[in-house]
């Protein structure tokens, strides 16, 4: 695995947090031309968006905003009921043109810088596994990034975030509603805002990040299924970190 390269340059977008306690980790590609376009808009004071890091596809890190300030990356936001989640979690932006200008893969320099600087993070702060998310997590009817390319598992293989092994079955099959009921609070648990009449949406977020070969929304079989193992890790990560207290 490389080292990590970390460069400065300070955004002047970043504010007061308001809470002392710092627990969440949100993953975001920058949707932009180059890596350049995104670390100008992201220092430019009239945007009013920020992120405390970015990292480009050659592995380099920006260090943009200090930890202890809230940066302006997660905008309207929710996750396990949760809002205004700016003031409690940390942003990392990384380089990449996304479904607008090109999206790609993510390169294996720029994942290792990543995995390099969540370590680093997750140092310094008490980030649960089950609070490092996408942003299109916590933002589904908005975003969709870092989107299906993405590697969760290779993140979580070094011990970041969460990504239980796929299982086989339900693939393509139909649900009744009472399968269907527990695969909405399957949802909710794992911590997706749900809209009661749209809950395609969170869905579909859910579905980039646990199941990226197809993403379309619909709440068949396979999906179920994914639902049921991802709540069941994230409730044994929950449950260790609570008799860890």
């Amino acid at each position: 695995m490389t080292l990590l390269s970390l460069r400065e340059r300070s955004s002047p977008n970043h504010a007061e947090r308001g809470l002392p306690r710092i627990d969440m980790l949100v993953l975001h590609y920058t949707g932009m031309e180059s890596a350049k376009a995104a670390l100008d808009r992201l220092c430019d004071p009239a945007a009013r968006v920020s992120a405390h890091y970015l990292v480009d596809e050659d592995g380099t890190v920006w260090r943009l905003v200090p930890e202890a300030r809230r940066a302006f990356h997660a905008g309207i936001s929710c996750w396990q009921g949760e809002t205004d989640l700016n003031r409690v979690s940390i942003g990392i932006e990384i380089v990449n043109p996304g479904h607008e200008w090109g999206y790609r893969p993510f390169p294996r320099a720029q994942m290792e810088a990543l995995v390099l600087l969540s370590r680093e993070i997750l140092r310094r702060h008490p980030i649960p596994p089950d609070r490092i998310v996408a942003h299109s997590d916590i933002a589904p009817d908005r975003k969709a990034d870092p989107g299906e390319l993405f590697d969760w598992a290779f993140l979580a293989a070094a011990g970041i975030g969460i990504w239980p092994p796929p299982a086989t079955g339900g693939r393509g099959r139909g649900i009744g509603a009472v399968e269907r009921a527990a695969a909405l609070a399957d949802l909710a648990a794992i911590g997706y805002c749900i809209d009661p009449h749209d809950p395609a949406v969170a869905l579909t977020a859910f579905q980039r990040r646990f199941r990226p070969e197809r993403w379309d929304g619909r709440l068949d079989g396979e999906t179920a299924v994914r639902l049921a193992e991802v709540r069941a890790a994230y409730d044994a990560a929950r449950q260790r970190r609570r008799t860890l207290r």
